[in-house]
Formats: C-alpha cells, sequence, structure tokens
C-alpha cells in the first residue's frame, strides 16, 4: 500500500476507536483532532510521509494550541503554515471548552512545546523537505485532555482502568507505524513516550532515542532547551555534528 495512505489509514482507524471512549472526572472535555482536524493530519502525512524514516520523534499527545489547532503534532501554527506549507480547514470538536476555543490556523496563541520543537528542527533544516527527507513527528495518543478549569491533564494522569482500551489502540496504532516507517531510531520526546516506544516496540529491531520534552511546566527545558535537545541528539548519534 502507498505509503501516506497506509498511515492515513491507520490514524483513521484510530480515531475511530478513542472516539467512542469516556472518560470520567476530572476530565470534563477531550478533544480528538483526528476528527475535526482531520484536514491538516492529512495534508501532514501526505506530504511528508511519503517514504520510510531514518528518525521517528514522539510525543505523548496534543496541546491546546499546538496540534489541537492545526491537526499536525506539535504543531504551532505559524510553522505549520509558514515552514511546511500546510494551510486547511479545521473544524469543530463536539464539545468545546469556552477558555481553549479550536479556531485552527487563525489561533494566534503560540504553543510553546511547539515553537521550541519545530523552531529547532526548522533551524538546523531551513527547507522543511531536508528535515523530513530522513525524520517524521508522530504522537503516542491523539486525544487532549481538560478538567472543567480548562487545565491540560495528560494521558499518564488517567485512571488505570480508563487507559487499558486507550492505551491498546495508540500502541497498535504505533506499532503499524513503525512497521510502515521501518526507522532506525524512535526517539521518545519526554520520559513517557520514551516508556511507552520501549514497552510496546520491545520486539522490534530498532534504536531507542530520548529528548528533554520541550514543553515549559519542564524547568529544565526553559534553561536554554534548543541547546539541550541538540546536544542530547549528538550524544546518542541520531544527529552528527
Amino acid at each position: 500500500m502507498h505509503l501516506p495512505s497506509a498511515l492515513l489509514d491507520a490514524a483513521n482507524r484510530l480515531s475511530n476507536t478513542v472516539s467512542r471512549l469516556s472518560f470520567s472526572e476530572p476530565v470534563s472535555y477531550v478533544y480528538n483532532p483526528l476528527e475535526y482536524a482531520w484536514e491538516g493530519h492529512r495534508q501532514y502525512l501526505e506530504r511528508f510521509a511519503d517514504r520510510q524514516k531514518r528518525v521517528v520523534f514522539m510525543g505523548m499527545n496534543p496541546g491546546p494550541w499546538g496540534m489541537s489547532q492545526t491537526g499536525v503534532p506539535f504543531g504551532e501554527v505559524n510553522l505549520v503554515r509558514d515552514w511546511m506549507g500546510i494551510q486547511a480547514a479545521i473544524g469543530q470538536p463536539k464539545k468545546e471548552h469556552p477558555k481553549r476555543p479550536i479556531l485552527g490556523f487563525e489561533c494566534d496563541k503560540s504553543e510553546v512545546s511547539g515553537r521550541r520543537l519545530w523552531g529547532l528542527f526548522s533551524s538546523r533544516f531551513p527547507k522543511s523537505q531536508d528535515f523530513f527527507q530522513d525524520h517524521l513527528v508522530i504522537n503516542y495518543c491523539p486525544l487532549v485532555f481538560m478538567e472543567e478549569s480548562s487545565r491540560n491533564r495528560t494521558p499518564d494522569k488517567l485512571p488505570g482502568q480508563e487507559t487499558n482500551t486507550l492505551f491498546e489502540a495508540c500502541d497498535q496504532h504505533l506499532r503499524t507505524c513503525i512497521e510502515a516507517l521501518n526507522p532506525e531510531w524512535i526517539v521518545g520526546v519526554g520520559g513517557f513516550a520514551q516508556s511507552k516506544a520501549r514497552d510496546c516496540l520491545s520486539d522490534f529491531d530498532i534504536r531507542h532515542g530520548k529528548m528533554l520534552h520541550p514543553s515549559p511546566a519542564s524547568p529544565a527545558a526553559n534553561r536554554g532547551w534548543a541547546e539541550a535537545a541538540s546536544k542530547q541528539l549528538l550524544a546518542q548519534g541520531i544527529w552528527k555534528e
């Protein structure tokens, strides 16, 4: 099967599975960008997942001002539009928090994690096609979880009985992606992603790397994240000087 088509089919299956799940308090809102922001995700995979990769970076789940708005993992609006050249019509989640509106490419808020991650990649590879020649970025979980206050709740904070089916679907999707992309490296962006990759891909012939998460919630990330992340990638041999 055509590689982007295989990944789009996998993403569609994942979306259909997780959209049927329910989550209890304190989760009050759940966004699924693979539904309402599908056009952005489709463009991303069709444009940049057209060949097997040497390195796949994997994050945890979408943020409210990144993939939630664009359908692209860590998808800070300006970098998705200006560096990747993606522009898409974005719909609305079934239930929207008034403090976390989905404005798509009209969103004027910047996702710090996405700005840092894609900012690093775009500074090293001024032309996006040069980065995507060997690299791709994916997320483990496609859903955004929010409390009534609008506070973000990450998948690792959900109770075990709610994550069983969720993580089973995410694991299957990850395995499908790695089988199709056949990378040398899977790089976890943050500890949760790294641990999920190790558990899920234990029987794959793949090298596991790690990368400091760019979230501003991490004190270490606020002390020169781009330099620290570059040093990690160079030290592991994922990038070369």
